[in-house]
């Protein structure tokens, strides 16, 4: 993707953030191997978009980006096991599945119908 990937400190409560202009991604390095995991993934799909960045994404490429990151992060047979064996659990799940609870949600959300992706959304190439 000609993207470069650095770890930094980031501030103000922010995890990653991508800049289309520099094709940079950066992860805070604070983060544990799952949430960089996932934090990456996130900003990847950024990228692969070619969103600006830096914070002007807006609520509709946000969204798009949530929805694709937990696409490509959450098998389907992992993830309907790790719903069964676990209740629904979304804390027990993501445990088990390595990824955020943010990002179960998301797919919690996809697989009842709430974040539907559109036409061309939700695979990665």
């Amino acid at each position: 993707m000609g993207v470069r990937v650095e770890e930094r400190k980031l501030g103000r409560g922010l995890c990653g953030l991508y800049c289309d202009a520099l094709r940079l991604v950066i992860v805070d390095e604070r983060l544990l191997d799952h949430q960089k995991l996932c934090t990456l993934c996130h900003e990847l799909v950024h990228a692969r978009h070619h969103d600006p960045g830096c914070g002007t994404f807006g609520a509709k490429a946000e969204r798009r980006t949530r929805k694709e990151t937990a696409l490509w992060l959450c098998d389907p047979a992992e993830y309907a096991l790790a719903e069964r064996l676990y209740d629904g659990d979304p804390y027990l799940i993501a445990c088990e599945l390595g990824v955020t609870v943010q990002v179960v949600e998301d797919y919690k959300s996809l697989l009842a119908g709430h974040m539907a992706p559109a036409c061309g959304e939700g695979t990665m190439e």
